[in-house]
């Protein structure tokens, strides 16, 4: 298990993944790095379902490769919960407006419709649920979550997605805002990762004492 794929293409994702796992001593690929091609339907109802759906897809195609059939495989399903709005655009977050609809226009469309709401109904989260397919089949999933409010522009350049206009009144400024350290240490795909970091080393271990 020295090599571990990430089901994603997302290249801002990966520098996060790779900066939070490095302490596992893993080589850490991206489904692409990894030569997968393939589009997995993700028609779970919840954040955990569709994070388990697309680990165990990519695990099958994985275990065809020689190279890569005793590779762990992680895959999330993230996204934004805004209360207000009773928790939209939640799992549809990726596809909110449109799969090819830029943040720009999904961050001024939601700030937009908050429009008059005051701070304490502008509540939100950020999900991130994460799901370890491994060799003998065994899954396992966690969630991490960062609580904040939706602001009333869009504001910084270090985030991307709805970074932009999930503010976090402790610390004055929207995640985007933040520096790359300091939003690995606070986020929900953080969390998750260090979850399911943990989770990795544990089986890595009875591994190693049976």
């Amino acid at each position: 298990m020295e090599k571990l794929i990430f089901a994603t293409g997302n290249s801002h994702k990966m520098v996060e993944i790779r900066m939070i796992l490095k302490s596992l001593g893993m080589e850490i690929l991206s489904q692409k790095e990894a030569g997968i091609d393939a589009e997995v339907m993700e028609d779970g109802a919840t954040f955990e379902e569709n994070a388990v759906i697309k680990a165990e897809a990519i695990r099958k195609i994985a275990a065809q490769n020689q190279e890569y059939k005793n590779c762990i495989v992680l895959a999330d399903d993230s996204g934004l919960e805004i209360d207000y709005l009773n928790k939209e655009p939640g799992i549809y977050s990726a596809r909110y407006m449109g799969e090819n609809t830029s943040y720009d226009i999904k961050n001024n469309e939601l700030i937009r419709r908050l429009e008059g709401v005051p701070d304490e109904k502008r509540t939100a989260r950020f999900v991130c649920a994460i799901a370890a397919a491994f060799p003998d089949g065994a899954v396992k999933v966690v969630r991490g979550t960062m609580e904040g409010r939706i602001g009333y522009e869009i504001a910084g350049e270090n985030g991307f997605g709805y970074d932009p206009i999930f503010y976090l009144p402790e610390y004055g400024c929207t995640s985007a805002e933040l520096a790359p350290e300091k939003k690995n240490e606070l986020s929900h795909r953080g969390e998750g990762l260090r979850k399911i970091g943990a989770v990795i080393e544990e089986m890595k271990r009875q591994i190693v004492e049976n």
